[in-house]
């Protein structure tokens, strides 16, 4: 065999090669990806499920955990974040699902559409102090909303800024961001509903209760639900606007994770607050499951329209 004969073959091994890893090449522009999901996600869960099993001695002790869930402190706080996360997705899902389909009904693409969904993808991430303050300076002791009833209507409900305080202020306060969340997050849907399955309804006498009934409810349902569950799951952890609105560490199961790494009085217990944050994470992991199988659903809608 001549020399060029071996060169031939040797760049046959190297074209060989050189495909096996060109291939492969696509991979590394996820690596980065892969890399801040490993040491913001996947790290910091694996350190709270296995922190609540493990005492200040380094051994392994569930008898936090039994503590925790026994705790009648912890069910109320418990208790009220499923109350909080329920009443806020419904209400969130409902008020902005028919915002969306508001936009969807008027003319696409317009000043008013395009205004409205860059309020929505600004406002779905107004929360925290700023969103306290607002509500504070509106609806709380001297606010401007309080202030015009107490003259105006001294015995109306707005008059009374105490409700801000409770349960259902919080309520009010969390759906504030939960609306432009669904706009966003639902509004694909209706786009992708067909003026055609309308016309369709209409050409063969159908109403447009029937249309709904039939056809639109049927097909927007599925993806309703998955929306409203990522409402709950926005809400179920929300800790900075119920920390600022609210000053009471077992109001909530947030505040309590919070209160148990960060104690004034000398009773911080990081076992504690991992015990609660398990909680929490197997809640997250069992919506998240159901919005991934609605997700599944809607999936194989959309690509077979």
């Amino acid at each position: 065999m001549t020399s060029n004969q071996y060169q031939g073959t040797g760049s046959t091994i190297s074209g060989t090669g050189s495909r096996y890893w060109w291939k492969r090449r696509a991979y590394l522009g996820v690596l980065p990806f892969f890399i801040f999901t490993g040491v913001f996600l996947l790290y910091p869960t694996w350190n709270v499920v296995s922190g609540a099993f493990i005492n200040e001695k380094g051994l392994f002790d569930t008898a936090k955990i039994h503590e925790v869930v026994s705790s009648p402190i912890v069910r109320h706080a418990f208790a009220n974040s499923m109350k909080v996360s329920i009443q806020t997705a419904i209400l969130g899902a409902i008020l902005g699902g028919l915002f969306a389909w508001a936009l969807v009904s008027g003319k696409p693409g317009g000043i008013f559409y395009r205004l409205s969904v860059a309020m929505s993808s600004v406002l779905a991430q107004f929360g925290g102090v700023m969103l306290t303050f607002a509500f504070l300076a509106t609806f709380g002791f001297n606010g401007v909303v309080s202030s015009i009833f107490v003259k105006l209507a001294p015995n109306s409900f707005l008059a009374q800024s105490a409700w801000l305080y409770t349960i259902n202020g919080l309520t009010v306060v969390y759906t504030f961001f939960q609306i432009p969340l669904m706009v966003l997050v639902f509004l694909p849907t209706l786009e992708n509903m067909r003026p055609q399955w309308r016309e369709a309804s209409d050409s063969l006498g159908g109403s447009a209760r029937e249309y709904w009934i039939r056809v639109g409810i049927p097909v927007l349902t599925p993806s309703f639900f998955g929306a409203m569950l990522l409402l709950f799951v926005n809400s179920f952890s929300a800790y900075a606007t119920a920390a600022t609105l609210i000053n009471m560490s077992d109001f909530l199961t947030p505040l309590q994770i919070g209160n148990a790494l960060s104690s004034e009085v000398g009773g911080a217990n990081a076992q504690e607050a991992k015990s609660l944050s398990l909680i929490m994470v197997v809640v997250v992991i069992i919506v998240m499951a159901l919005y991934a199988q609605i997700r599944r659903r809607v999936s194989r809608w959309e690509s077979s329209r």
